[in-house]
């Protein structure tokens, strides 16, 4: 059971436009054949373009991921920055795809039943964290923390700790008897959410929140960790304290995240954004289509009219 006493009631609903999204995730790694030897060969994503140090990696078509090449240390553990970036697929056979690819290159994985998701976790080669996410919210709910309930429930009233291990021998059947292996990631392939190390939860709601816009979702104390969206689960940022309470940001030239992109539908969100920035006196510069501003932590946020 969760402890009530430690979760802070911060539901709300979303002041962003449901159509809102995210868009383009930035992330600095080392080197391209080691980067590209994940994110193009395990993660499945293809290669759409290349310039200077960027690739700009995707699926259908629709840029997703854009690795910077360059940086001259991995990932340094217990600092401000990406946790995770999570990247959803249409369909099961999806995320049994690429399991298939990261077992034939002996790449770890850490395959995870949240019972409203399933997920895939991995790192690239820089310590870059990776989700591979199906979303299955016909299975059950998330429970409700305030209630006593556990985790998640079951679609028939059973407790899930949301933590299982993946039913490997289901998902690889979904690929059939005659299984045909692909390379790539499908079309639809999308960033559903973006997970970020802070040093302060309730920091961290009140931006995402109250300043970003939106919806309050839950703030776990005994978890050390929160997370927002729009009208569905699962979240679209999360954010944790794992780092510890004195984590920082990393020292320049490290691998990590460079920004993630929120892309809203029109001038008038982007307009109410820039406004509840303003009043919360956060950095706000502009860059093209949009706004570059940073959470309190300093993780950098581009908000794009798309």
């Amino acid at each position: 059971m969760i402890d009530t006493s430690v979760q802070t009631n911060v539901k709300s609903k979303p002041v962003l436009p449901l159509a809102t999204t995210l868009g383009a995730v930035h992330i600095a790694v080392a080197d391209r054949s080691k980067a590209l030897a994940i994110w193009q060969d395990v993660v499945g994503l293809d290669l759409i373009a290349e310039a200077d140090n960027e690739l700009v990696l995707g699926a259908g078509g629709k840029p997703l991921i854009v690795l910077e090449t360059g940086a001259v240390r991995p990932v340094v553990p217990r600092t401000i920055g990406l946790y995770h970036v999570a990247i959803h697929v249409p369909g099961r056979a999806d995320l049994a795809q690429m399991a298939v690819r990261a077992l034939q290159r002996n790449v770890r994985i850490s395959p995870t039943d949240h019972l409203v998701s399933e997920a895939i976790y991995l790192w690239d080669l820089d310590g870059n964290g990776i989700e591979i996410t199906f979303e299955t919210p016909w299975r059950g709910t998330l429970g409700d923390p305030e209630k006593g309930e556990t985790y998640a429930v079951t679609a028939d009233g059973r407790p899930h700790s949301g933590r299982d291990p993946i039913d490997m021998d289901g998902l690889l059947a979904e690929l059939g008897t005659a299984p045909v292996l692909v390379a790539r990631m499908p079309a639809g392939t999308r960033i559903g959410h973006v997970h970020v190390h802070v040093n302060d939860l309730q920091q961290a709601m009140d931006f995402y929140r109250d300043v970003i816009g939106f919806a309050g979702f839950l703030l776990i104390h005994s978890f050390g960790m929160g997370d927002v969206g729009l009208d569905y689960m699962p979240h679209t940022v999360a954010f944790n304290i794992w780092s510890g309470p004195n984590a920082g940001l990393p020292s320049a030239g490290a691998a990590g995240l460079r920004w993630f992109t929120i892309v809203v539908p029109d001038a008038q969100t982007l307009d109410g954004v820039k406004a509840r920035l303003a009043d919360a006196k956060a950095p706000v510069s502009p860059v093209d289509g949009g706004i570059e501003t940073q959470d309190p932590f300093g993780n950098r946020i581009r908000v794009l009219v798309g």
